[in-house]
């Protein structure tokens, strides 16, 4: 057993150091060359179909647990989903090959292309629903955050826990009318507020890079971009809290079948995400966290971010791809 674990320590290092990184390369790379064509669902589609392309050259036998749609879904990377070319451990996988599909159409900042891969039955099977979250970085103590307290109570506590003002928080949260009630409140406090059109893995990872000067997540989003976010802080360190947002009988079903009995259970990082994991994401459009695909007359451009948890690592790699055919012909 101990042989077993070795073995799979290993090859999810040289995952890490460079297999994961053509994943998510390629997939930024094809949707990169849709950007500002006004096609959000054909450079998706172009992601999508480029992460499963590398994704079964990998030494894994793995499992989609976190995907961009269910079983019967099947040109999407789907819940359920058989990746990678059987020969290695089993894996867990969970993906989102083109985060800020509206960014990239329209040629704004942050769009990107991610994937995390853990321990098999390690990552929460949660289906492509809503999901309630409250995420800061590292350094405070446990128990600043709470997803049930009021957004200006957290605020207040998290300001108290920094050693400043409330007036020098910043909160970011998804430009959407359900979270109306939530900013008035956040701004009552004197703190700011960072509103983001899409991309809320990228900006719940904000909040533990100190160059952009985000505080604190909060609001509701996507529950597979919770999953996937919570994998990176296990990285780089961070609290999170999330809640399914079970409002259907039918999305209740669902859970069930997949194993989630308790559907208002307030999850944390490690309820998430609990064994060795790898995140790895590659800038599509540039934003504050990673620089995007650049198309050059020999060359492409790519920056990406990888991250090991059992390590702690943090990789940022710029590469220059030269054999501009192999791109052309995926």
């Amino acid at each position: 057993m101990a042989s077993i674990t070795v073995q799979s320590s290993q090859l999810l290092e040289r995952v890490l150091s460079i297999e994961i990184v053509r994943v998510t390369e390629r997939a930024a790379v094809s949707a990169a060359r849709l950007r500002g064509h006004g096609k959000d669902k054909a450079s998706d589609q172009a992601a999508v179909d480029a992460m499963r392309r590398e994704l079964n050259k990998l030494p894994i036998d793995g499992t989609v647990v976190i995907g961009e749609g269910e079983l019967d879904e099947a040109p999407m990377l789907f819940i359920g989903e058989k990746l990678g070319n059987k020969i290695g451990p089993k894996v867990d996988i969970a993906v989102d090959p083109l985060e800020g599909t509206v960014l990239c159409a329209k040629n704004m900042p942050g769009a990107i292309a991610t994937l995390a891969i853990a321990d098999e039955g390690t990552l929460l099977h949660a289906p492509d629903c809503y999901m309630d979250k409250i995420a800061i970085g590292p350094g405070y103590p446990k128990g600043v955050i709470d997803l049930d307290a009021p957004a200006d109570e957290n605020i207040m506590s998290l300001a108290k826990a920094k050693g400043v003002k409330p007036s020098e928080i910043t909160a970011i949260l998804l430009d959407r009318p359900r979270h109306a009630k939530a900013i008035e409140a956040i701004r009552r406090t004197g703190a700011a507020v960072s509103l983001i059109t899409d991309g809320d893995v990228a900006g719940v990872i904000h909040t533990a890079e100190q160059k952009t000067g985000i505080d604190i997540y909060l609001g509701i989003g996507g529950a597979p971009e919770g999953v996937l976010a919570a994998a990176a802080l296990r990285c780089i360190g961070g609290q999170m809290q999330c809640r399914l947002v079970i409002d259907s009988e039918e999305l209740r079903e669902r859970t069930l079948k997949m194993g989630i009995k308790d559907a208002k259970k307030k999850y944390e990082i490690a309820d998430m995400v609990r064994g060795d994991c790898l995140f790895a994401a590659t800038g599509v459009t540039t934003g504050a966290m990673l620089t995007g695909v650049k198309f050059e007359k020999d060359m492409i451009l790519t920056d990406t971010v990888v991250m090991r948890s059992v390590t702690g690592t943090v990789r940022r790699i710029t590469a220059e791809h030269r054999q501009l055919d192999k791109f052309h012909l995926d």
